[in-house]
């Protein structure tokens, strides 16, 4: 117990003396609290929404034009045919789409009824069904326009369908979230904190003069968390599988390769902490809470960016989080090949080199 004491006392010394773990103690609080206090919200504003306008009369203009000016959706595509509609979804391109029959109007003043669909993105199953509530709340408010103006009982019926998560189940959006924050912290903050604790101790400068070179050192203690991350990965996926009913739509192969390139990202990125950082503690601080946080509201794990300030947006694009569960829902829920995860990947792999160079550098000119 004493010895126990003794290392706590120890601790909040080292931590008082350095100027970087009292920075993340005292600054990181006050980014949090900005972050939270703009992220957290559930209300969706300029959703990117396709329509098939087969009528393309007077009254499907008009209401085109009524769901538009609202603020909550932003027309991005105006389609020509249900194809052009499926390769948007996939390519993650838009969030909801609006399908106008033919002889829409016809059919609403004389035969008193008109059909409308509706389709979502329900891989994100609350995101899915707020906008279709807004849908539907325009589309009803749009009707009653009308009827102020015939005598007729008038009506449209929507006709709602959700993509790639028709229960709506919030387990898919839970499982991608869940495995990307794992790998993160297991991956970068445990290389981070491994790495730092030889130069801590002073043992760095031991194997530095050994007969391994400093790369193979590095690599050396990367590789158990590359295995260890990569295992957590396919219990977590088998969890959701045989647990939770998550389904694995596109190639197994792919994401696996995919899940072996983010670790690759969370572990360079491990190692660039630790070439920045004297000690375990300031090293264990950036990890939770410059990785942590920033992983769970700038992912789109739990709140859609399209509502948070574009500020906040081109931030969450240098996370690799973000870009790791856009690859996740694409594979596992939408059945996305490589030729549609592409980009996300890219971003991944430029990251991955990117950690890997200045690491490099950086390790150099602390160690060598």
């Amino acid at each position: 117990m004493l010895q126990f004491l003794a290392f706590v006392k120890k601790e909040f010394y080292h931590i008082f003396r350095d100027r970087r773990t009292l920075l993340i103690l005292f600054g990181m609080p006050v980014v949090q609290i900005i972050l939270f206090g703009y992220a957290i919200t559930n209300e969706i504003r300029n959703a990117d929404i396709a329509v098939l306008d087969q009528a393309n009369d007077y009254y499907s203009q008009r209401l085109v034009n009524k769901i538009s000016a609202s603020g909550y959706f932003r027309i991005s595509r105006t389609l020509t045919n249900e194809k052009e509609m499926e390769s948007a979804f996939k390519d993650g391109q838009i969030r909801m789409a609006i399908v106008v029959p033919r002889h829409f109007g016809y059919d609403f003043f004389h035969h008193r009824r008109a059909a409308l669909q509706v389709l979502t993105d329900a891989s994100d199953p609350n995101s899915a069904t707020t906008l279709l509530n807004y849908a539907n709340a325009i589309i009803n408010n749009y009707q009653q326009e009308l009827l102020g103006q015939q005598s007729l009982p008038l009506t449209i019926n929507v006709q709602p369908r959700m993509l790639y998560n028709p229960a709506l189940k919030g387990v898919f959006m839970f499982v991608p979230g869940v495995m990307t924050l794992i790998l993160m912290l297991v991956s970068a903050m445990m290389t981070s904190i491994t790495i730092t604790r030889e130069k801590e101790t002073g043992t760095m400068e031991i194997l530095l003069v050994s007969p391994l070179a400093p790369g193979m050192i590095i690599v050396g203690k990367v590789v158990p968390y590359i295995l260890l991350s990569f295992i957590n990965a396919l219990v977590i996926l088998a969890l959701g599988v045989w647990l939770f009913g998550m389904p694995v739509k596109g190639g197994l192969l792919l994401l696996l390769l995919e899940c072996g390139l983010f670790v690759l990202t969370a572990l360079s990125l491990g190692i660039l902490i630790s070439t920045i950082t004297a000690s375990q503690q300031a090293a264990m601080m950036i990890s939770m809470v410059g990785l942590l946080m920033p992983t769970i509201l700038l992912s789109g794990f739990v709140f859609p960016l399209e509502s948070m300030p574009y500020a906040l947006q081109l931030v969450a694009n240098i996370f690799p989080a973000k870009w790791f569960i856009i690859i996740l829902k694409d594979v596992m829920l939408k059945g996305a090949g490589l030729l549609a995860v592409w980009k996300p990947t890219l971003v991944l792999c430029g990251m991955t080199l990117l950690f890997i160079t200045l690491s490099v550098k950086n390790f150099k000119t602390r160690l060598a």
